[in-house]
């Protein structure tokens, strides 16, 4: 018994998992037809039985967590709740076959060591041996003993660095909402600043320029295209590292609803959209009425959006080594398919071994889930709610650049402020 104690210290080894997502409502950026629309959180009982595990089931995993949710995860009745939903879990039900065949080899060891080896029956009569001519078949324990540092390790490292890689994806999208907003809140706070506005302070033999009233209409169309090409770029990404068939069609109705024909056919026909959404990006900035040095402080936010996506598209192409993925699956399970025949001592004293079924197939679960939970985590794309982190992009980069001006495009407000400030300087 101690060592199935073991074995549950190493099936509950912390790893980072991730739930089925609760209901969130996004905010849409525009009426035409999002993948926001689908339902984040557990498949309905209407949902095809594809969609409540495996791939089918991924889309649902795209977790949002709000104050309501966090309350909800660090409730006292969490411990009843998940285990009150085991029948109900993607990841179990992927796990169907696995833990069948190894629960299916310890049923045959009980049937075939009882016929061998003699049985009791429902009364507590102990019978002979039936086929007297062959031997039980069981093994020693201590080789699974010896081995199970090894797989617990194996296992360990798998989680954790399928872990680091979706960590990793979650930041590089952090870094573009970060940054998205730090572009278009230069672009709005410095619109028209194209030199020193006060004194006519040359720059490299250069007069500079003095501030210019500004033209309502004109600043709210180009800072506007800036607002839409940044959410063009990241809605793009976000096409680019999806699989086609789930978001082919809203993207190209998306990009249709918000740009203008133009513009949208430019980058839906491109061999690598992201890349002509960003380059159209960089054409609206060098269009803003602004000194070059601040064109170049928004042009920086552009090379981190480069960096963003070559780290996606590294992570896309590139899986944990395959050697490494493949003998730890090939180790488990063969430690699990073999283990049956190595318990069945240990289980001497319940009626003819039979608690061992229900063990074997709990291991199984804990071990296989352990591995499952690794694989689903490596490629992060298809479970981080990217849809999402776009439609929030483009609602807050609208936002900022609605800001502009607020009163002081006008020549006489421009002349005010210099007049207030140019004492100071």
């Amino acid at each position: 018994m101690k060592f199935l104690s073991a074995l549950l210290l190493l099936a509950l080894s912390p790893t980072q998992t991730v739930a089925f997502a609760p209901a969130n409502n996004h905010a849409v950026v525009s009426a035409a037809p999002s993948s926001t629309s689908l339902q984040m959180g557990p498949p309905s009982p209407k949902s095809l039985l594809t969609e409540t595990y495996g791939e089918g089931s991924r889309k649902y995993r795209r977790t949002v967590y709000t104050h309501n949710e966090w309350i909800k995860h660090r409730s006292s009745d969490r411990f009843i709740r998940n285990i009150s939903s085991m029948i109900n879990s993607g990841v179990y039900k992927s796990l169907g076959r696995e833990v069948v065949a190894t629960t299916a080899i310890a049923t045959f060891l009980v049937v075939f060591n009882a016929l061998t080896g003699g049985y009791t029956d429902f009364d507590g009569v102990q019978h002979e041996a039936i086929i007297s001519s062959l031997p039980q078949l069981t093994l020693p324990l201590t080789p699974f003993t010896l081995l199970s540092p090894s797989l617990g390790l194996l296992l360990v490292f798998r989680t954790n660095s399928s872990y680091g890689r979706w960590d990793e994806a979650r930041k590089f999208w952090g870094l573009n909402i970060n940054h998205t907003r730090d572009l278009n809140r230069m672009a709005t706070a410095w619109y028209g600043n194209e030199g020193d506005p006060w004194d006519g302070t040359e720059f490299m033999g250069a007069p500079s320029s003095k501030a210019q009233a500004i033209d309502p209409a004109e600043r709210q169309y180009l800072l506007g295209q800036i607002s839409l090409m940044t959410w063009a770029f990241v809605r793009s990404m976000k096409r680019h590292l999806s699989p086609p068939d789930e978001d082919e069609e809203d993207y190209i109705a998306e990009m249709n609803s918000r740009l203008s024909p133009e513009q949208a056919e430019a980058i839906i026909s491109a061999v690598h959209r992201p890349n002509r959404a960003l380059y159209d990006l960089s054409v609206a900035i060098e269009k803003l009425p602004m000194h070059f040095l601040r064109k170049d402080e928004l042009n920086k936010n552009l090379s981190i959006f480069e960096d963003t996506l070559g780290g996606c598209e590294r992570l896309l192409s590139s899986p944990i080594p395959l050697f490494y993925s493949r003998h730890t699956a090939r180790f488990l399970s063969t430690w699990l398919l073999l283990l049956p025949f190595a318990l069945y001592g240990q289980f001497g004293d319940s009626w003819n071994h039979i608690m061992m079924i229900p063990a074997t197939a709990f291991i199984s679960v804990s071990l296989f889930g352990i591995e499952e939970l690794a694989t689903q985590l490596e490629e992060p794309f298809t479970i981080l709610p990217m849809q999402g982190f776009c439609d929030k992009i483009g609602g807050w980069c609208d936002e900022i650049t609605s800001w502009a001006g607020q009163g002081q495009e006008a020549e006489e407000a421009v002349q005010a402020n210099i007049a207030e400030i140019a004492p100071s300087r």
